[in-house]
């Protein structure tokens, strides 16, 4: 399967792409959340090679302190299901071929 058609294949665990963050449950919050914008990816929310919202609109719509957000996003990235440009947001995909 090519690299680019595998990113929608992920399994998002039957995680709801409209759930809220439990702040009392057993998982962490900033695996909550990477869950939550994985199934909100495979739901359609962001095309690949489209941005995700910013970290201060992820901050405002679900109540979490910036390093919660950035540690999610980080953890997307280092699956391959966004990357990021600094000082620009955080795309849909892998990274672009760097040629």
């Amino acid at each position: 399967m090519p690299q680019r058609m595998r990113l929608f294949s992920f399994v998002t665990m039957g995680v709801d792409p409209n759930a809220e963050i439990d702040h009392e449950g057993p998982v962490t919050p900033y695996r909550q959340l990477a869950e939550i914008l994985r199934a909100r990816i495979a739901r359609g929310d962001w095309a690949e090679g489209r941005p995700i919202p910013s970290e201060t609109r992820l901050v405002q719509e679900y109540g979490l302190a910036r390093s919660t957000v950035r540690r999610a996003i980080a953890l997307l990235a280092e699956q391959g299901v966004v990357w990021t440009v600094q000082g620009r947001g955080t795309y849909v995909g892998p990274p672009p071929d760097e040629s």
